[in-house]
């Protein structure tokens, strides 16, 4: 089971490139940029990622991605990514950014976006992993400011097929950005939300009533209710789900309780994705046998997680089609 999950053919939809930052390129990064952090080793810096919530989370995710400041920077930590994304024979990955995070403090939004198409193009061509970039704007902050980060992101239209909603949920519902998401739907970029992670099955209704979000990222609450269990299963709107994630951030005690074998035996459109791998301990295949072996996922179980994915991606049909007929055929293989 182990080799079939690391080598079947997979599609990533929810992945901050900020939290796939690892200590040691973290430390790499500051040295070269000349930036000092308050811990003294990479061991330290490991332990440090216990989480009681979400918050305590971005506080640390905040100050490790201080030290990203030039494109070469957003470059190296795209390119490790993906790296480790060829090993999982990752094939097709849409890749979160958080803008505000580096122009809040000065860098420019160019240098941010630069940086990471570069990287997202040579594994086009080195390593045949095709991709999309979703510009998240951060919850937490104002409206007023989502806003403005939105129009910056205006001319790379080429570069970002999307806009989605990440940072702390709880105490910022979607109904907030309401605004933005008009805006920025009536400028071609295709919309995703977080929600139902930490906060309540009603801010996944807000996601995709007010944002037509097109996917909902994480969604795990949604099984509190059943009306809204039903809407996702009918329409099948994807659920881009972070089991590791999870558990790390008590939204479930342990991976045991997680309820993602239900989501599948409900019908419902689920995913397997490694959110921030850096600071969760795990990447996709990680994910993937963390629930196999928790939940007794067998084959079936990991074969329709896999085709969801690649179903809920951005790629065009055809390629879709493509891709899911590939995956079958692994399976009929190892079958």
């Amino acid at each position: 089971m182990e080799s079939f999950i690391r080598n079947i053919p997979k599609a990533e939809l929810h992945i901050h490139i900020e939290g796939s930052l690892e200590p040691e390129l973290m430390f790499a990064i500051a040295q070269r940029n000349g930036i000092e952090l308050r811990f003294a080793t990479v061991e330290e810096t490991r332990r440090a990622y216990a989480f009681p919530d979400l918050q305590s989370f971005l506080d640390i995710y905040y100050e490790g991605s201080g030290v990203l400041q030039q494109e070469r920077d957003f470059y190296d930590v795209t390119w490790a990514y993906l790296e480790r994304a060829r090993r999982d024979n990752v094939r097709h990955t849409e890749i979160f950014f958080d803008p505000q995070t580096h122009t809040g403090r000065g860098i420019e939004f160019r240098t941010v976006v630069s940086g990471i198409h570069r990287a997202l193009e040579d594994a086009a061509a080195k390593f045949g992993i095709s991709s999309r970039l979703i510009m998240c704007v951060l919850r937490h902050l104002s409206a007023d400011a989502a806003m403005a980060t939105l129009e910056q992101a205006v001319p790379f239209h080429e570069w970002i097929v999307g806009v989605g909603l990440d940072s702390s949920e709880v105490g910022n519902p979607p109904w907030k950005f309401a605004g933005i998401f008009d805006r920025a739907r009536d400028l071609g970029f295709l919309t995703v939300a977080h929600a139902g992670e930490e906060g309540p099955p009603d801010y996944i209704c807000q996601a995709l009533d007010l944002l037509h979000a097109s996917r909902i990222d994480h969604g795990v609450r949604c099984l509190e209710d059943p009306a809204l269990v039903k809407r996702l299963r009918d329409e099948q709107v994807p659920l881009t789900v972070c089991p590791l994630s999870n558990v790390k951030l008590r939204v479930f005690d342990d991976i045991r309780s997680h309820n993602l074998k239900q989501m599948l035996e409900l019908g419902l459109c689920a995913t397997v994705n490694s959110d921030d791998p850096a600071y969760f301990g795990g990447y996709i295949s990680d994910n993937l046998l963390a629930a196999q072996r928790a939940l007794g996922l067998g084959k079936s179980h990991i074969h329709t997680l896999i085709r969801n994915a690649f179903q809920g991606s951005f790629l065009p049909p055809d390629r879709k089609r493509e891709l899911q007929e590939e995956v079958d055929e692994f399976v009929r293989e190892q079958s």
